[in-house]
């Protein structure tokens, strides 16, 4: 055994020499031939195999994991110090503009729109720029790694060579704090779209290191990064995929920014936000399929019993069928590229070429209103000048519920604010006045700067043109909704022959009033400068109108000649007023009278004073003229003697004056108000109001005048009596009992109701000849003592009880 011993350990040991040896050399080569490798394999071609993927390879993984642990800038790379104070910088921008952190993925978009736009702008004079194959691909691309935390933006737009990446990216911090705090002051016009200016910077809400890859026609791709720590650097990039043209950003994302990793919040900022840019938005989506695998051979022995008790049937198959592998069904995670904005810009397109189903599409999208109504109107425009912009308006079917809630307290708006396709505000209640502000629809502007606060915007003066266009737009919108209505139409052979071709319309002005009248109404009492276009818009209902509604042009034509004034009264509810005695006369007469039961027509009518030239009078005042009556005078000297003593029987009343009427027909006598103060319906709504101070409110209370029917007995019987005996204390008594009267049916409240009530029941008395010193009888004391016995055993039973508690 020995003599084998020592011949084998040196065998061993000649073999192990000779493998040390070889691995040398094979080390040497690999370390010769490292340097010769121009191009290394990838890892894989084509994530996915999907054209345009992000490849990558191994090398440049390991690198850039690297780098991103270590949030390090590249050490071969060119460093910049930035000029100005840029914690300070920081502070302005994402305090100042942009508190809400979901706008940096609109910034970022509106950007790699903007570079879109430039490229295309340039290959209408020079195809070639595009490039070819998927370089020439317009379109915006969006990636996101979970397991690295990395956001990338990318665009086949112009790209930056390197001096547009030191220029574009370091123009506001090179151009210091005070600079820029002093052009936005100054000009408040910041048009940074393309230049990476404020909107880039936002990107540090959620990230603390950026990269952005940039590729021009005329340079060499090149990498920008920054932890905006005072500093950036720009390098060469030879390490990255190449872009063929554009720019990619990289955002290595906050741990606390981790919501922008998850597919469904990138999709739900894109549709908020940017669903309108003009150029294709894809988002890298996972998404699960069915794929057929082979199935296992448990799989296949659990189906051995069955295919035995059928193998009468299978014997019938072909040897080809036999043969066939089993599969089985499973689900499978794949990627692919997802278009996130499908949402047509309308607005882009020429009004002639969109249908009424794709407005009412658009509609729907817009206003989140999913029902089957289509909106009552829209409007589509380009306003063309000084100011710019395109727009699209729409009239819903129904008011929403609050929309009188707070009125004036909240600042409502439904049209969504664009500037270049980029989404700005949806709260920006500055573009149409508030009576408006129950209008849908968006505003798209070329003028308007992008990067600005909403202050800034206020005093833009731009801001000002485009709220009057579109307050002329929304109100011919408003009339044409009625021009259409066949039942708008006062000519009935017209409305006739419309009806048969138009019966979609019919009626639709009558909802749009009912929805949206009070709106105009509003407007008339808040905007002087379209207070006539308004009151054309204007819907009443009258004494001849039959309970439908009826415009005042309407009500002008029918007129009766010589008629100067259009007569209105404001009441609680139409009922009431049918049977007021402000209308005997005129009813008589055959004028028609305006019915005003909304609680802000009172204020309306304040603001509306004439229309076309004819004033408006109030039927329960003062002024009111019916033509001329030829016995006026001698009625006013015949009753001159009772209207004298009446005014100084009520002198404890505050009246004003006792006149002959020339209003009443069966009534014997109403109370009116004085031309320029309250009725009695508006002042039954000021002291209604919580905050009533009915000390401050008795200077706009109207001076009440007592007005007398010459032609009716009471008031005949009443003068003959006062005649014979002006003292006669039951006259007094009558003539203050009727005065009550007159006043709780023209609309008053009463000071004293209990006054009020025991004048009528020594009515009731004198009726059923009751002697007025009849006194009600007392009740007898034995009930009244039995009562105190009763409450006195009832609070001992309770002293009982709580004493056993």
């Amino acid at each position: 055994m020995r003599k084998w011993t020592l011949p084998s350990a040196l065998l061993l040991l000649s073999l192990l020499l000779l493998f040390a040896d070889q691995g040398r050399k094979l080390q040497a080569n690999a370390e010769a031939d490292s340097d010769e490798l121009v191009d290394p394999p990838k890892v894989e071609d084509k994530i996915g195999a999907v054209p345009n993927g992000l490849s990558t390879d191994s090398d440049v993984a390991k690198r850039e994991a690297e780098s991103i642990s270590k949030r390090s800038l590249r050490n071969n790379a060119q460093k910049f110090e930035f000029q100005a104070e840029v914690s300070r910088l920081m502070d302005i921008l994402i305090n100042s503009l942009y508190s809400n952190k979901d706008i940096f993925l609109r910034e970022l978009i509106s950007n790699a729109s903007d570079a879109l736009d430039k490229i295309r702008f340039l290959s209408l004079t020079d195809k070639e720029i595009l490039g070819e194959g998927d370089t020439a691909k317009l379109e915006i691309q969006i990636k996101l790694d979970k397991e690295k935390k990395i956001l990338s933006i990318r665009d086949r737009g112009i790209g930056m060579t390197k001096e547009d990446l030191i220029k574009n990216l370091g123009t506001i911090a090179k151009s210091g704090t005070s600079a820029f705090l002093e052009k936005m002051q100054s000009s408040g016009d910041l048009n940074l779209i393309g230049q990476f200016g404020v909107g880039f910077y936002s990107v540090y809400l959620v990230a603390d290191y950026v990269e952005v890859i940039s590729k021009h026609n005329d340079d060499k791709q090149h990498v920008w990064e920054s932890k905006a720590d005072g500093a950036f650097a720009i390098s060469e990039d030879t390490w990255n995929e190449p872009l063929g043209r554009g720019t990619e950003i990289r955002l290595h994302l906050r741990d606390e920014a981790g919501e922008y990793l998850e597919e469904h919040k990138l999709k739900e900022l894109v549709k908020k936000y940017s669903e309108f840019i003009n150029f294709p938005i894809y988002l890298w989506a996972s998404k699960e399929v069915d794929v057929e695998v082979p199935a296992d051979e448990d799989d296949e022995s659990s189906e051995s019993s069955s295919e035995e008790e059928n193998k009468d049937d299978d014997a019938e198959k072909s040897e080809d069928d036999e043969e066939k592998p089993k599969t089985k069904t499973v689900k499978e995670t794949t990627y692919e590229w997802e278009l996130l904005n499908d949402v047509k810009a309308i607005w882009l397109r020429n009004p002639k070429e969109v249908s009424e189903e794709e407005y009412t599409k658009f509609y729907h999208t817009l206003a989140k209103d999913f029902g089957d109504e289509k909106p009552l109107a829209w409007s589509h425009f380009n306003a063309e000048g000084d100011v710019e912009f395109k727009a699209v308006l729409f009239v819903p079917p129904k008011a929403p519920h609050d929309l009188y809630e707070s009125y004036y307290n909240s600042n409502k708006s439904n049209l969504k604010l664009y500037v270049r396709r980029v989404f700005i505000s949806d709260e920006f209640d500055e573009l149409l006045p508030k009576y408006l502000s129950f209008l849908k629809g968006l505003v798209d502007s070329d003028t308007l700067p992008l990067n600005v606060s909403r202050e800034m915007l206020q005093q833009h003066s731009s801001l000002r043109t485009i709220k009057k266009k579109l307050i002329r737009k929304a109100l011919d919108m408003i009339r044409r909704i009625a021009d259409e209505d066949p039942d708008e139409s006062t000519d009935k052979d017209k409305k006739e022959e419309v009806s048969s071709d138009n019966d979609e319309k019919r009626g639709q002005y009558a909802k749009f009033w009912n929805e949206f009248g009070k709106s105009i109404k509003l407007g008339i009492i808040e905007d002087a400068t379209n207070r006539n276009r308004l009151a054309k818009l204007l819907r009443v209902e009258t004494s001849k109108s039959e309970g439908k509604l009826t415009s005042l042009d309407q009500y002008i034509s029918r007129m009766k000649s010589g008629q100067k004034d259009i007569f209105y009264i404001t009441g609680t509810n139409k009922e009431q007023l049918e049977k007021s005695p402000f209308l005997e006369r005129l009813r008589k007469k055959n004028y028609e009278v305006i019915y005003f039961t909304d609680p802000v027509d009172e204020y309306l009518m304040q603001y509306l004073m004439d229309y076309e030239d004819k004033k408006f009078q109030n039927v329960s005042k003062e002024g009111l003229k019916i033509g001329k009556d030829a016995k006026a005078k001698e009625l006013k000297e015949s009753f001159k003697d009772l209207t004298k003593w009446w005014k100084s029987a009520l002198s404890s009343e505050n009246v004003d004056d006792v006149k002959i009427s020339n209003r009443l027909d069966n009534t014997p006598c109403v109370v009116v108000t004085s031309k320029f103060g309250w009725s009695a319906n508006m002042e039954r709504i000021m002291q209604a109001q919580t905050l009533s101070d009915a000390s401050k409110q008795a200077y706009m209370r109207g001076k009440r005048v007592l007005e007398i029917n010459p032609r009716h007995p009471i008031i005949k019987e009443l003068r003959e009596r006062v005649v014979k005996n002006p003292e006669d204390e039951s006259v007094k008594q009558t003539a203050q009992l009727m005065y009550q009267t007159a006043l709780f049916e023209s609309g008053f409240l009463l000071n004293d109701p209990k006054d009020f009530a025991s004048r009528i029941y020594d009515s009731v008395k004198s009726s059923l000849d009751i002697s007025p010193e009849a006194t009600v009888e007392e009740e007898e004391e034995a009930e009244e003592v039995e009562a105190e016995s009763e409450a006195k055993d009832g609070a001992s039973a309770d002293a009982d009880v709580k004493d056993e508690l």
